[in-house]
Formats: C-alpha cells, sequence, structure tokens
C-alpha cells in the first residue's frame, strides 16, 4: 500500500482551558506542551503506523522546528524526501485551546507553507503516480491544492481531498476530487451555501453532485454518512472510553480511511475503519502519541453503538 500525502506540516502549541476566553480577556490556562502537528504530517504518520509506505510533500522553515519535524518523519518512517525547506519564513505553528470536554480551538500561522507552490506539486508527480491514493488536505496554498488533485487524475490516482481548513471551492477544483471528506460545517462553506439542505444525507448527496465522485461526511459522535453512486449508507458511530483531545481526530479517521482504501477496502468498511481511528485518537492528549497502529484498532478500540 503506498499513499502519497500533500499537506502541512507545523508545530502545535497547545494549552488546557476552563474555557474559552471572550473577545479581549486574558484567561489564565493550566498544562502547556508544544509538539509537533499539521494535517499533512498528521496524515502521513497515521497512515504510516497503519502500515502503509507513505511520501509526503509539505513545506518548513529552516529551524528549529523544521529540524525537529525531519527527525520525526525518520524515525516513524515518512518519506519526506521531496519536502521544501524555505530559509524565507519559518515552519508554521499552531495555536491549541483545549477545554476540559476535550473540544479545541486552533488558529494557525503558515509561515513557509505560503511557499509550497504547483511547481513543488509538479515535481512530487513521480511520487503521485506510484501510489494508490492520493490524500490532499487544505493548510496550503489553494493552488498546490488544486495541483494535487489534478495530478493525481492525470496519473489514474484516486484522490481524496479533507477540506480542512474549509473555504469555498471552485467547480474546477472539485472536478478532479474522488472522494471528499468534510465535516458538517466544512460541507457548507466549501459549497459556499447560505440555505443548506436539510438533514446531513441531503447535504452530503448534494456535495457527491457537485464533485461527480463520492462523499463520506464525518458528524463526531454521530459517526459518518458515506454517499457513493447515489447510495447513501450510515457508519455507526464508535464510543470511545474517554474523550480528552479532539485535536487529530479528523486526521486520524483520514489516514485510516486512506489506508484501508489503499488495501482494497469498499469506501464504507474505509469508513468504519476511519471511525476506529477518530475513536482512538480522542481518548489520548496530543495529535502524534495519540495516533493509533493497526493493532491498537484491532484489539483495543471500543464499542460500536
Amino acid at each position: 500500500m503506498k499513499i502519497a500525502v500533500i499537506g502541512s506540516y507545523g508545530a502545535g502549541l497547545t494549552m488546557r482551558v476552563p474555557r474559552a476566553p471572550e473577545a479581549g480577556e486574558t484567561l489564565t490556562g493550566d498544562a502547556f506542551e508544544s509538539g509537533p502537528g499539521g494535517k499533512g504530517s498528521n496524515q502521513a504518520i497515521g497512515a504510516a503506523r497503519l502500515g502503509a509506505d507513505v511520501s509526503l510533500l509539505t513545506a518548513i522553515g529552516d529551524d528549529d522546528f523544521g529540524r525537529s519535524a525531519l527527525a520525526l518523519w525518520r524515525d516513524e518512517g515518512v518519506d519526506a524526501s521531496s519536502i521544501l525547506i524555505s530559509d524565507a519564513a519559518p515552519t508554521m505553528a499552531g495555536f491549541i485551546m483545549v477545554e476540559p470536554s476535550g473540544e479545541n480551538r486552533i488558529a494557525i500561522a503558515p509561515g513557509a507553507l505560503d511557499f509550497l507552490s504547483e511547481s513543488h506539486v509538479e515535481a512530487f508527480r513521480s511520487e503521485i503516480a506510484a501510489a494508490d491514493i492520493v490524500l490532499v488536505s487544505m493548510e496550503i496554498p489553494i493552488s498546490a491544492v488544486a495541483a494535487a488533485l489534478r495530478i493525481g487524475r492525470e496519473e489514474g490516482v484516486r484522490t481524496v481531498l479533507n477540506p480542512a481548513p474549509a473555504r469555498p471551492l471552485s467547480a474546477e477544483v472539485l472536478s478532479n476530487v474522488d472522494i471528499i471528506t468534510p465535516n458538517q460545517t466544512e460541507a457548507r462553506i466549501i459549497l459556499d451555501l447560505d440555505d443548506a439542505p436539510s438533514g446531513d444525507e441531503a447535504l452530503a448527496r448534494l456535495i457527491a453532485e457537485r464533485i461527480d465522485g463520492a462523499v463520506v461526511l464525518t458528524r463526531g459522535s454521530d459517526g459518518a454518512i458515506v454517499v457513493e453512486n447515489g447510495e447513501a449508507l450510515h457508519i455507526a458511530p464508535i464510543r470511545a472510553a474517554q474523550v480528552v483531545d479532539t485535536t487529530g481526530a479528523g486526521d486520524s479517521f483520514n489516514a485510516a480511511l486512506a489506508v484501508s482504501l489503499a488495501g482494497g477496502s469498499s469506501l464504507r468498511d474505509a469508513a468504519a475503519y476511519g471511525a476506529q481511528g477518530g475513536a482512538h485518537t480522542v481518548a489520548t492528549n496530543g495529535v502524534v502519541p495519540a495516533l493509533p497502529t493497526h493493532h491498537d484498532l484491532s484489539s483495543t478500540i471500543g464499542e460500536s453503538q
């Protein structure tokens, strides 16, 4: 199984807070920690831990955060030989506040990621062509997102777009997506809808029509809805042992989904495997420490509801 991942890397700076501060308010938090993050890197590491051969395209700065990233990918078995190392901007930083419920709020400073261009993606074409799945997320310039999806389509490789952080997407970008994996909020944003359809299934069906492909609409504790070839399937939620930190749950879901698809599973089974990955991740603090191995999903996951 080979997966090409195009997305972000960033340092995650996390503080646990009793609640989100109001505008203009200074709030004293609790524990603080820093560690690796970024949707592309998280998904690449997640896929590698689940047994895939992973190549990553992202951008980092020539700084301590960037050097830490290189060491991390080496340790995790992710091929980062094609990444851009920029001397013009620092590595992306993300600032994360986690509330007692486990819910999080995130702001990012893109830094070097702003320099990841269509030409860098074109230079990554051979890795895309050799892959079973191309997994793309959107903390990078939209031109790079579009190029990754287009090249995947040109090379006959199945493309998966995780549209996060969400922004309205053009028909041209969407036309090269085989599978899209928004959550309920992202689904409305990517279609730039003022009046969304009533109900998640109707929304998923509308997206499927727009992309002429398949949709996996994730719904957190309510599971997911898969729409493929006009048929809607409901994926049962997985009950996590506890909810400690939801940061990275979507990345874990997408990594597991991509690995399962690369291994030949149906989209329904891949979405169910993704749900296991997400449920495992929310039960542990941090992102990278919470990304599961295949053994974790096979032996320690909670029960379906």
